[in-house]
């Protein structure tokens, strides 16, 4: 019987998926700088392999963020087994908006505008935008 990955795994896998995209950086890229194959990189943004103690201090170092930030807003579980891990596994939905590729491409793209006088034009533009969609959809 295959175990579904645990939420806090998948958080933590997201976070690092979130940072390294940010930082345009590849799989294999990542991978190079803590050698490993790109494959393990991946299985790790799945939460589908767990990430130990010494490879996450690598990984947070090669993605310059401290340790913490792949748990900020994680789900609190008390791990497999435990009376604590299944609600927090039910009300879990996996990756949220902030982490789709979209996202991460827009956010990217905002700030490659050199312009602070555009970037918060468009900003605005697309605060206006989602108020109407909003609105509309009431």
């Amino acid at each position: 019987m295959k175990l579904r990955p645990d939420p806090v795994d998948i958080h933590v896998g997201s976070k690092l998926r979130l940072r390294r995209t940010l930082l345009g950086m590849s799989q294999e890229k990542l991978g190079e700088a803590v050698s490993l194959t790109f494959q393990q990189i991946q299985k790790y943004e799945r939460g589908s392999n767990r990430i130990g103690a010494s490879r996450l201090h690598q990984l947070a170092r090669v993605l310059e963020v401290p340790v913490a930030f792949f748990f900020e807003e994680a789900p609190m579980t008390g791990g497999r087994g435990n009376m604590l891990a299944e609600p927090a596994q039910a009300g879990y939905e996996g990756e949220d908006h902030l982490s789709r590729r979209e996202t991460l491409e827009l956010v990217r793209s905002y700030y490659r505008i050199p312009d602070p006088a555009v970037r918060k034009r468009i900003f605005e533009l697309v605060k206006s935008v989602g108020s109407m969609s909003a609105e509309l959809a009431d």
